[in-house]
């Protein structure tokens, strides 16, 4: 899996890299098949922005949020993520279950 940081107007130190990576990190526990991620911090005068897309298998998730401090902001957007990313589980998962093993098969 990639991940791609961009800052505008905003250079990303390596403590801000980390925290994005491991508020990330819960998102992509919960989905193992993401292919990228692309994530991109922006300042507006008192307003910081994060925005990010990330990369699935039949579909893009993306996310946007805005705040008055950059990590409440990453907060925000990884709450977000986790979100859409368990509702496309939902929605893409097998729900057509075989009873093979079960003691109460139905019968016919």
């Amino acid at each position: 899996m990639n991940m791609y940081l961009t800052g505008h107007h905003l250079e990303i130190t390596p403590s801000l890299k980390e925290y994005i990576e491991t508020k990330l990190a819960k998102v992509f526990h919960h989905f193992d098949h993401v292919i990228d991620a692309k994530v991109t911090l922006t300042v507006n005068k008192l307003e910081h922005i994060a925005e990010a897309t990330i990369h699935l298998p039949k579909s893009d998730i993306h996310a946007e949020c805005r705040s008055e401090s950059m990590y409440t902001t990453i907060d925000l957007l990884s709450g977000k993520l986790d979100r859409q990313v368990i509702k496309y589980k939902e929605l893409h998962k097998d729900h057509h279950r075989v009873y093979g093993g079960l003691k109460n098969q139905p019968t016919e």
